[in-house]
């Protein structure tokens, strides 16, 4: 099974990549859905998270506006905080791509720009990141969101740049379609092609 680790900033146009995946049969591992899912199931993590953050998990529950107000605001608490949850996240998706190529599934990605530093880009066999001029990712993200253009501009320049992305991933798509469809059709094609040798697009 090919493992394919995807990333991108908001934007530019990383759920139009993966849904292309999808279409081509492939399993899609959501990093940020899984971390949400085991800050709800999962006992032990939930316990470590209580332990280094006293407060914070009551009866085995988050209270995830406590957390955020402790976390958000020190970087060094959100580091620890990672490195608690990143193990169990990174865990889960491989548990998860195991099972998928048992099934015979052929193509898997995994949306986890967060974790790459942590391990999870050992998962795969390839990684790419999706990047957008900066005018179009502002349009989608007004689109998208509803918000005005400023504040879609400024949410669009918090984001990492993409010397970031190429300093993490081997390879990139980029995102200069009018529409939606053209770039589907352009990553099935990319997905679909055997990937050894090829440039860089």
């Amino acid at each position: 099974m090919r493992t394919v680790g995807i990333t991108g900033p908001t934007g530019a146009g990383k759920t139009t990549c993966l849904e292309a995946i999808k279409s081509l049969g492939g399993v899609v591992f959501d990093c940020d859905r899984i971390y949400k899912e085991l800050l709800r199931t999962s006992a032990p993590m939930l316990r470590a998270i209580g332990e280094r953050f006293p407060g914070t998990v009551s009866g085995g529950v988050l209270d995830r506006s406590s957390l955020a107000g402790t976390v958000f605001s020190d970087p060094e608490a959100l580091r620890d905080l990672s490195s608690i949850t990143h193990p169990y996240v990174i865990a889960e998706v491989k548990r998860g791509l195991q099972k998928a190529e048992k099934s015979g599934c052929a193509l898997a990605a995994i949306d986890a720009i967060g974790l790459f530093e942590s391990g999870a880009d050992s998962l795969c066999d390839e990684t790419v990141f999706v990047t957008a001029p900066i005018e179009k990712r502002i349009e989608r993200i007004m689109a998208r969101d509803g918000i005005t253009y400023s504040a879609a501009a400024a949410r669009a320049l918090a984001q990492r740049g993409d010397e970031y992305f190429e300093g993490l991933c081997g390879r990139k798509l980029v995102n200069n379609f009018p529409d939606g469809e053209g770039f589907f059709q352009y990553c099935r094609e990319f997905f679909q092609e055997d990937t050894n040798g090829r440039d860089q697009r």
